[in-house]
């Protein structure tokens, strides 16, 4: 028999050490050092191997060679298969994420009923709910006649004895991995001990039988899953589901796919009967725009192969504090630092005494530097209070020197822009030409001086409100 004995497993992380201590040696958190009593150990750890067995010899072959695509289960819902590159494939463990209530169990209900009506064997399992509670998520959405298959169970052993019972299922939904138990685990449900061994043994399942799993994942209060890393690496996607409390849609992201690419979305718009996919995001995210107010630019941005608009709101206001304040919602707050650096440095325009306020409409976040353009006439529009022209769209990369670079994909953002109506745009040098009705009416300037002195001079030529302690 195992001997029993004690570990401390951090509860961030996963590290294992012999003794308490407040901070975690690995990842530096602190108070996230919980004892455990490990008997036996984990299956498929280092105290799991209870005699050394002779290995077999591994078949080599060469680079060259017929590659087959992975076989895929289509859900239907576009956004969905967007995101995660064409569909479930077969065998694979998938990790959702999502803060509590932004629709993880209403989407997956909704994709296991689409799957469920084409024929497909579904099993959702749920670990948090009980059964009465997802009958009724399911007539809220109007899929409780479809035929998936439901039960509210936590033990992993139960779950795969139950799962091996008549035809392979073709897609299984946990919900949730921290509800999730095994009895080879000595710990409670929810430690780093528990999900991790919960998870492999669901993780062996599906690449033994082929069936593809869905996993769904708390997340910590920094929006990362709750757990230890190790299960993000152990699957073979992980999505995040994205949103607001204070808007309407969500947006589904892809930050790991070994069968897929990694920079699609899918969006999604919040309703009362469930979630609804939105085709074309840059009307969602530039509806309710205020043309004439200044301070507000319109981004072309890139989400994988998708052009998405987005307003990006800016505020100069004059402060009173030593350090002026300098907030961001929704992009990076170091690189507002430098754009506001850049314009300070080399096209004279000053914010040491005006507090800054930054917003991406709608709730949407950026990732790309490609929004520098638009975030800097955002800034120099609120300080010299000019609304940018309603139908010009921006984008752009600024260096450290003040110039401007070329970014990916410019004809697909113009493309965009000019199917919504903008009829000019401004972008840097080297881009591809605009064609259509933009041809002759965009602006490429070579650093952000030019583009500050276009905005300025146009104000004083307009109204005379630009300040020279302002805009020098």
């Amino acid at each position: 028999m195992a001997k029993s004995r004690t570990q401390f497993i951090c509860q961030s992380c996963g590290n294992v050490s012999s003794r308490w201590s407040g901070k975690c040696e690995a990842c530096g958190e602190w108070n996230t050092i919980v004892e455990e009593n490990n008997a036996g150990g984990i299956a498929g750890g280092p105290q799991a191997l209870r005699s050394p067995r002779k290995g077999r010899i591994v078949a080599l072959t060469s680079l060259a060679g017929d590659i087959e695509d992975a076989p895929r289960i289509p859900s239907g819902i576009a956004e969905l298969d967007r995101a995660t590159g064409g569909g479930f494939v077969r065998g694979s463990a998938v990790l959702v994420g999502g803060d509590p209530g932004i629709g993880k169990s209403t989407l997956l209900m909704q994709a296991a009923a689409a799957l469920a009506a084409k024929g497909n064997r579904i099993v959702y399992v749920s670990g948090e709910e009980a059964v009465a509670q997802v009958r009724l998520r399911a007539q809220r959405l109007g899929v409780a006649a479809q035929p998936v298959e439901l039960a509210a169970e936590t033990n992993v052993e139960d779950i795969l004895a139950t799962l091996g019972e008549g035809k392979r299922p073709d897609l299984v939904i946990l919900d949730s991995i921290q509800t999730l138990w095994t009895d080879l685990a000595d710990s409670a449900p929810g430690t780093v001990t528990q999900v991790r061994a919960a998870a492999q043994s669901v993780i062996r399942y599906a690449k033994s039988t082929g069936a593809a799993v869905v996993l769904v994942g708390h997340v910590t209060k920094e929006g990362q899953i709750a757990g230890p890393r190790v299960v993000e690496h152990m699957v073979d996607a992980v999505l995040y589901f994205e949103g607001e409390g204070g808007h309407h849609f969500r947006i589904l992201r892809a930050v790991k796919n070994r069968f897929g690419p990694t920079d699609e979305i899918g969006v999604f718009e919040m309703s009362d009967k469930g979630l609804r996919e939105v085709s074309n995001p840059s009307e969602l995210f530039l509806g309710e725009r205020h043309a004439k107010a200044p301070g507000a630019a319109v981004f072309a941005g890139m989400e994988g192969t998708r052009p998405v608009l987005v307003e990006i709101q800016a505020l100069v206001a004059p402060s009173s504090l030593g350090t002026p304040r300098r907030a961001v919602v929704g992009w990076d707050q170091p690189r507002l630092a430098m754009v506001l650096a850049v314009l300070e440095a080399h096209c004279g325009v000053r914010f040491g005494q005006h507090d800054v306020y930054l917003n991406v409409a709608g709730g949407y976040r950026i990732s790309e530097p490609a929004a520098d353009l638009a975030v800097a006439a955002a800034l120099v529009s609120s300080l010299t209070g000019l609304a940018l022209p309603a139908d010009c769209v921006y984008f752009g990369e600024v260096s450290l020197s003040g110039a401007i670079r070329p970014v990916a994909h410019a004809q697909q953002r113009l493309k965009e822009a000019e199917k919504l109506g903008f009829g000019q745009a401004v972008l840097p040098q080297g881009s591809e030409e605009p064609s259509g009705s933009m041809a002759g009416r965009s602006f490429q300037p070579g650093t952000l001086t030019d583009l500050v002195i276009r905005i300025a001079g146009s104000l004083r030529g307009d109204s005379g409100r630009a300040s020279d302690d302002d805009v020098a």
